[in-house]
């Protein structure tokens, strides 16, 4: 008997329950649920504001802007994943309000600079306030709360950014999928002295 290997195991063992069934004369065989649709691509927000949105996006795509090789971090979808994030079970009250709180801190510090919210700012005013607190050992203490948000904030993009489809084609990454090697460069073969013609 032929050994049997890993995906027919897998298959025998879930198609195990109908064969089951199909011993009865009185069971019928019920083909599986249809797969639900993947969710529309303009979901819900259920934690920003649709200021706090668009003031997230700004921050976002200061953080990561797109390059010549990837999109900006808003393009991947990283605010709806902080969105989503916001209101899973597993994050906690504190983070919900340091970034509620400070989405509000960039406003009163941007007015209290300028005179104006953070989104009617010029980019450069907008990146002046962001070098304040970008750096912790460097920030001054009146930035404390500022530097504390934008650390959380900053993460949170990173994660969101680099596990989206965007994030990992910026990576390069592959994935498992076989890479053929031809051998030594031949300018490394030719200062050992040695050739792959004998």
């Amino acid at each position: 008997m032929s050994e049997m290997n890993r995906r027919e195991a897998l298959t025998l063992i879930a198609l195990s329950p109908f064969a089951v069934g199909a011993t009865s004369s009185t069971a019928q065989v019920v083909p599986p649920p249809a797969p639900t649709p993947p969710p529309a691509q303009t979901q819900q927000r259920k934690f920003f504001t649709p200021h706090e949105y668009a003031l997230a996006v700004v921050l976002a795509d200061l953080i990561l802007p797109a390059d010549e090789r990837s999109g900006s971090a808003s393009s991947a979808g990283t605010v709806d994943f902080i969105d989503f994030m916001l209101v899973d079970e597993v994050t906690s009250e504190g983070a919900r309000v340091q970034v509620r709180g400070g989405l509000a801190w960039m406003d009163l510090e941007s007015k209290r600079r300028y005179q104006r919210p953070f989104l009617q700012l010029a980019p450069a005013e907008q990146t002046a306030i962001l070098d304040d607190i970008a750096w912790p050992a460097r920030a001054k203490p009146e930035f404390t709360h500022g530097v504390s948000f934008f650390s959380r904030f900053r993460d949170m993009v990173a994660s969101g950014f680099w596990s989206s489809q965007v994030g990992v084609r910026d990576l390069r990454y592959i994935g498992n999928v076989p890479h053929m090697w031809n051998g030594c460069p031949p300018e490394a073969l030719q200062r050992l002295g040695v050739s792959y013609t004998a």
